[in-house]
């Protein structure tokens, strides 16, 4: 239960973000959980976490065609072609 807890908590966090935000947070969870598991210990957690996030935004810029999410200087989200 408590694992869909927080989950869901994750979920409902960027579920406002724009495009690369939701890679690189994607890809920071992810990098920061299998760096945390290899090593383990916190130093491990942290450099596999910024080394995934940065992997996710690049991918995600690579791999997405057509449309993206942004967010403009008011805080409005709006999708647009990717750039």
């Amino acid at each position: 239960m408590k694992k869909t807890i927080i989950a869901l908590a994750a979920m409902m966090a960027i579920a406002g973000c724009t495009t690369a935000e939701q890679d690189g947070v994607v890809g920071g969870t992810a990098g920061a959980i299998i760096g945390g598991l290899a090593t383990g210990d916190a130093g491990g957690a942290i450099v596999g976490g910024v080394v995934g996030a940065a992997s996710g935004v690049l991918l995600g810029k690579a791999t997405r065609t057509g449309w993206c999410r942004y967010r403009d200087r008011n805080g409005r989200i709006y999708e647009a072609r990717c750039r």
